[in-house]
């Protein structure tokens, strides 16, 4: 046997995401290495690891223990990195975070220089939708999940990163002169939603119900960046939070419509199973949080404060 670190992790990656493309992408990797990769562990082994049904990859019962293996052997093998970097007196470990998919504005600058200041920290972050991120929460895969909207039907405790706002916009074409609009608007213009599951899409129906809006539902898109350039694009108007289209309305192909009520007000929380024990990194990353949030909002995001 001569597999590879890199052949290991780069099996683990197919066998979680059951497809090359996938695989390629969140490994930042061309399809052809990864599946050269995968050819080269393959051809170790008699017994196949894949096998390809039509057009989508399977693994095998075999390829199933391989995969545990693997995944030990490349825990071991971050284990020493971190006590070698331990043993230096530098701060080691990996970081495991999920964020909502808009938090992906937000997060980031939370981590940036705490990053860098800990070099021996490998940062593991799942962008995803809000359900997707409270499973990985629910099953104790992460240490911290980011959300706007908190969850029901967990136990969580919770430190809040900064406040979310939610903005009617419309791309630059159309011509909106009234001051401040009352709900009325909404007869007019056809909103475009994010898919089931979003927190944008929850906090947007909440007040929508709450409110009585007469909305009418132009279409469903499923992500924050097809809305927008959807949006941008002419074929409707969105419910959209302030923080992820920043750079769209400075170069203005989009503007804010003045509508009563808005814009719906949430708050970013960094959240975390309540009673869970956090490793070394964990905690000294709540730590940093707590202790620089105010800062990092401050250098980061003063413009936010000016809508």
């Amino acid at each position: 046997m001569n597999y590879t670190i890199n052949q290991l992790r780069i099996f683990l990656k197919i066998t979680e995401t059951l497809s090359i493309t996938k695989a390629s992408e969140e490994l930042h990797l061309t399809q052809p290495a990864v599946s050269i990769q995968l050819k080269n562990l393959q051809d170790q082994f008699d017994i196949p690891l894949t096998e390809v049904v039509g057009r989508k990859i399977f693994i095998t019962d075999f390829g199933k223990e391989i995969a545990i293996a693997a995944e030990q052997i490349v825990n071991q093998v971050h284990a020493i990195n971190y006590k070698t970097l331990a043993h230096k007196g530098k701060l080691a470990g990996r970081l495991k975070i999920s964020v909502v998919s808009t938090g992906k504005y937000v997060m980031p600058y939370f981590l940036a220089d705490f990053l860098q200041q800990n070099d021996g920290v490998e940062l593991l972050l799942d962008v995803t939708n809000k359900l997707k991120v409270l499973e990985s929460l629910e099953k104790n895969e992460v240490d911290f999940s980011l959300v706007s909207v908190l969850p029901e039907n967990l136990k969580i405790e919770k430190t809040e990163l900064m406040q979310n706002k939610l903005y009617v916009v419309s791309d630059n074409k159309q011509k909106f002169k009234s001051k401040l609009y009352d709900k009325s608007i909404f007869e007019k213009i056809p909103l475009i939603y994010r898919e089931q599951g979003s927190g944008t899409r929850q906090t947007m129906e909440k007040f929508i119900k709450r409110n009585n809006l007469p909305v009418i539902k132009k279409m469903e898109l499923t992500s924050n960046e097809a809305v927008k350039q959807a949006v941008i694009a002419g074929l409707g108007c969105s419910i959209m939070p302030l923080i992820g289209i920043r750079n769209e309305l400075q170069n203005g192909q989009l503007q804010i419509i003045p509508v009563k009520g808005f814009p719906i007000k949430s708050v970013w929380n960094l959240i975390w199973l309540k009673g869970k024990k956090h490793s070394n990194v964990a905690s000294v990353f709540l730590n940093y949080v707590k202790k620089e949030k105010s800062h990092i909002i401050k250098e980061k995001f003063d413009w936010f404060e000016k809508y």
